[in-house]
């Protein structure tokens, strides 16, 4: 049985391909990879088919990470292949709330930071867009810290469907 996430930002090119880069390492370094797959996608076209931002990629080759990535949208009804949604920010998780098409699909989606112990209340991952490449090296931070838990959730959750 394979184990299907997808993480989403806005148009994908920034927060999300970082954040399934990152996990989809962690994933083979844990010998995962093969029950998980990880995947990425934007709440809103407008960056469809493109690569993913120069500073995402320089951020994540400089730290070892693929940086490989063509942005797409995500659609209501990936929701019946997906286990768990990864939402970015707040705007992200109400977002992909509503378009789901049932309200078990709606309890797929989680706030990426909410798996990390360290975040307290700011669950955000902010936008690094509009700045300069220091807030994709934040972006990375947020999304390394919050993977060593997030890696246990999904061990956890296949360990529940295998028994």
């Amino acid at each position: 049985m394979t184990y299907r996430t997808c993480f989403v930002c806005t148009g994908n090119i920034c927060r999300s391909p970082m954040a399934g880069s990152v996990f989809r390492a962690r994933v083979a370094a844990a010998g995962l990879g093969s029950p998980v797959e990880v995947d990425s996608a934007g709440t809103d076209g407008r960056h469809e088919g493109e690569g993913a931002d120069p500073r995402a990629q320089t951020v994540l080759r400089a730290n070892g990470y693929d940086a490989g990535h063509t942005a797409r949208r995500f659609a209501p009804s990936w929701f019946a292949r997906l286990d768990l949604v990864i939402a970015l920010d707040a705007g992200h998780y109400t977002r992909l709330r509503r378009l789901a098409p049932a309200q078990r699909d709606a309890d797929k989606v989680r706030r990426l930071r909410s798996y990390d112990p360290a975040a307290g209340d700011d669950l955000d991952v902010p936008d690094p867009y509009y700045g300069d490449i220091d807030g994709f090296d934040e972006v990375l931070e947020m999304v390394e810290a919050a993977s060593t838990v997030l890696l246990e959730a999904v061990r956890t959750d296949l360990e529940g469907q295998a028994a």
